[in-house]
């Protein structure tokens, strides 16, 4: 679908203007970023390299005064490389825990589909839990917390795909793609004398950010377009080209994502119009197809667009309901 013009959220305007500014054609990137980012969901990007992944976090973590964090998974990376350890102090005849990069308020967690399952948990368990087990205790992550994990769709030899159950924790899947002709002249014209994201600064701190995320939990979503969402999500349950259907945490990550929509559009309210427009991000990575569909060259984004055109959209609440 393509992306419409709206009037952006006062705040987030400030920040998309900011990422316009470094990144060129990333638009709706950006914007589906900062949706996970409001929604307190996380993001898994899936691209080649050099498409602008790191670029775009960077940004955000910047325009948003935020501690940013870089993770490039390995396969000999341990999970203590991600949590963090507790290190003997002989001073002080103690053990302090020295934290890993998790700690951050926006990580990067770059090709982490080249790690073992054992160090990915790591990180996984932070973004479900929003805490770390270190030493068996448990160590809360910082407020926010946002996660964009990486991964190349190109090379899979020596990598560790992410199981379904795995893939589930993520808001949205993504994808940014190969700029334009045009877009690269510019991109090249821009970075010849120094790189623009040195001239930007932050436009929300970490404390407005939590208030805007509170803020969204309290946009309004009607029971039709709750309906809407549990058409969608039952519909590709029930779909004959799809081997397992999206959960009913996915029909949860749909709301919340379309609750961060509607406010990013300076709306307190839901609209059919978000939900579609965010069922492919939401729900495509959540579908596992039968080998006859793969066979005759369905996609997920594929069923879920006829999902999306044979659900009757929601119009008029009924009163009596």
């Amino acid at each position: 679908m393509n992306q419409q013009t709206f009037l952006y959220q006062p705040k987030i305007s400030d920040v998309m203007k900011n990422i316009n500014k470094v990144m060129i054609g990333k638009e709706e990137a950006a914007l589906l970023s900062i949706v996970a980012l409001l929604a307190k969901g996380h993001v898994l990007l899936e691209d080649v390299p050099g498409v602008g992944k790191t670029m775009l976090v960077k940004t955000l973590a910047k325009s948003l005064d935020c501690e940013f964090k870089r993770i490039q998974f390995t396969p000999d990376l341990l999970p203590s490389d991600v949590t963090g350890v507790s290190i003997y102090n002989p001073k002080e005849m103690e053990f302090e825990f020295k934290p890993g990069p998790i700690l951050g308020n926006v990580v990067l967690a770059d090709e982490i589909n080249r790690t073992s399952p054992k160090t990915q948990s790591a990180l996984l368990e932070g973004m479900e839990e929003t805490s770390i087990t270190v030493d068996g205790n448990a160590v809360p992550l910082k407020d926010p917390f946002f996660v964009m994990a990486t991964q190349n769709p190109i090379e899979y030899e020596g990598t560790y795909p992410l199981p379904e159950a795995q893939l589930d924790r993520f808001l949205l899947k993504m994808k940014m793609g190969y700029p334009t002709a045009s877009q690269e002249m510019e991109m090249l014209s821009r970075t010849s004398g120094g790189h623009p994201i040195n001239e930007i600064s932050s436009v929300i701190t970490r404390d407005e950010l939590v208030s805007l995320q509170k803020e969204v939990e309290e946009v309004y979503v009607d029971r039709t377009v709750n309906r809407y969402i549990i058409d969608l999500v039952t519909g590709t349950r029930n779909h004959e080209g799809v081997y397992l259907g999206v959960s009913p945490r996915g029909s949860i990550s749909l709301m919340k994502a379309a609750k961060a929509y509607a406010f990013v559009h300076d709306r307190d309210y839901v609209v059919p119009d978000d939900v579609q427009y965010l069922a492919p991000y939401v729900l495509s990575h959540r579908m596992i197809l039968t080998s006859e569909a793969n066979f005759e060259g369905a996609t997920p984004e594929s069923i879920i667009e006829e999902l999306l055109s044979a659900t009757s959209i929601p119009v008029k609440r009924n009163i009596s309901e």
